[in-house]
């Protein structure tokens, strides 16, 4: 039986890859949460096709989401990043990448890894979404609002209730695969 995609994950297979193996799976991986979080965060004002076709570029940009070396990348590391033409040279995205990967660290070093941290916000299960058929994803719920709203609060950047949301959705918070 063929697997059930929506729309958008048949626009390339470069979408299609991404819907089969990433997109809406559970994540528990202080990296990977990292990873998606900052990618997501680039693809704001952006279509996620531009994003992913260049992550190869963000992982070799940002030291493989290597949360201790992006928490000690310095101003000379963020000018370096603004030149890069193979990612989004967009400063206050570059300045929160490197910021969130901070706070990150700092909630390791405190005893709780970005994996709990996040699940916190489901109580440690996955939401399950359910649409009507062609309804379109939500671009924010009332839970993104109160998880953008903390994450701000603990000092993460560039974490509207959108981006927050289509976060969740990425890794798996919330499920709404079909």
């Amino acid at each position: 039986m063929a697997e059930k995609r929506p729309a958008w994950a048949q626009s390339s297979l470069a979408m299609q890859d991404y819907y089969d193996h990433y997109w809406g799976l559970p994540v528990h991986d202080d990296r990977f949460l990292f990873e998606m979080l900052s990618l997501e965060l680039f693809q704001a004002g952006l279509s996620w096709r531009t994003i992913w076709l260049r992550r190869p570029a963000f992982e070799k940009a940002f030291a493989d989401f290597q949360i201790d070396q992006v928490a000690q990348f310095t101003a000379a590391d963020a000018q370096r990043l603004r030149e890069d033409e193979s990612i989004i040279r967009n400063q206050r995205k570059i300045a929160a990448v490197i910021n969130n990967a901070r706070v990150i660290k700092h909630l390791q070093e405190a005893g709780q890894d970005f994996d709990n941290y996040v699940w916190q916000f489901v109580d440690g299960q996955p939401q399950r979404l359910i649409l009507t058929p062609g309804e379109p994803l939500p671009a924010q719920t009332d839970l993104s609002k109160r998880m953008a709203k903390q994450m701000k609060k603990d000092g993460f950047k560039f974490v509207g209730p959108t981006t927050v949301y289509s976060f969740m959705t990425a890794v798996g918070l919330v499920n709404a695969r079909l």
